[in-house]
């Protein structure tokens, strides 16, 4: 009975460790390729690097680590680089909460020639929206809310968090009619995917965290999406429109992951020519 106990107690250790060891690896670089058949003539493909879900906090992920994924990123040589939300971390099982001057400090080391983009996520909101966006943007990074830019050949498209009711889809379809050429939507929940017009043909998102635990033989505990397991991690292809959910970065609620590694994408856009995929 005794060596029961024994064996229990090691397991009761073991899986946090292991859940904490999981959590803080080196993000897993994921790929896709997306082709649009309104890509400008003679114009070279374009690398985006998406990330998400940082939740800046200790002891998981702070300050060091994002400079080492920075360093990871960067090797990648984006073209561009989009932030899909929730910056901020708020577990209640933490060790420091870090100011949104720190957090936004945290995000300098991310370099790319067509810039870096964020919008928020619901965690940022509940948080402090303006504060976030204050900061961030002071550290040379637009966080776009409901709003259209160019970066490149690309039109960018920064849709505000759905889950606190903040998406305007009306007001980003008005900054985005007059912008030309192929159109990436970034938000933070890819739960605004079916929402958009057919106009918008790519979704780059997050705040799913892939599950963050998944279990053998029971699959997700939860996927924080209203549409269950339909976005709920990866490469969604649905008729005139591909979602991309990446598992995020940092953790909620506690620190662990299981089944469900950190990562950030890949995404490479061109023409019919030059990459699978149409859009």
């Amino acid at each position: 009975m005794k060596r029961v106990l024994a064996v229990l107690l090691l397991l009761a250790l073991a899986v946090p460790v292991l859940g904490y060891v999981n959590a803080t690896a080196d993000p897993v670089v994921r790929h896709a390729n997306v082709a649009f058949r309104s890509w400008p003539a003679d114009t070279p493909p374009v690398r985006v690097a998406l990330l998400a879900d940082l939740h800046i906090q200790g002891p998981d992920l702070g300050p060091e680590r994002m400079a080492r994924i920075a360093e990871q990123v960067n090797a990648q040589k984006p073209d561009l680089i989009l932030i899909a939300g929730d910056l901020s971390g708020d577990r209640t099982l933490r060790t420091r909460l870090y100011s949104e001057a720190e957090i936004a400090a945290a995000l300098k080391g991310f370099k790319a020639p067509l810039g870096v983009h964020a919008v928020l996520g619901n965690h940022d909101h509940w948080r402090d929206g303006p504060a976030m966006r204050r900061a961030v943007a002071a550290a040379g990074i637009p966080v776009l809310v409901n709003q259209a830019v160019r970066a490149g050949p690309v039109t960018l498209a920064g849709i505000d968090d759905i889950h606190t009711r903040n998406a305007d889809v009306e007001a980003l379809m008005r900054s985005a009619a007059a912008l030309p050429g192929p159109t990436v939507v970034l938000s933070h929940s890819p739960d605004i995917a079916p929402l958009l017009p057919q106009r918008f043909g790519l979704v780059l998102a997050g705040h799913t965290h892939c599950g963050q635990i998944v279990l053998p033989l029971i699959g997700y505990l939860a996927t924080a999406s209203r549409y269950g397991e339909r976005y709920a991690c990866g490469l969604v292809r649905e008729p005139g429109r591909t979602t991309i959910v990446s598992a995020g970065l940092g953790t909620s609620v506690l620190p662990f992951r299981f089944g469900a590694p950190p990562d950030f994408w890949m995404v490479t856009l061109g023409p019919l020519a030059r990459v699978a995929s149409p859009r």
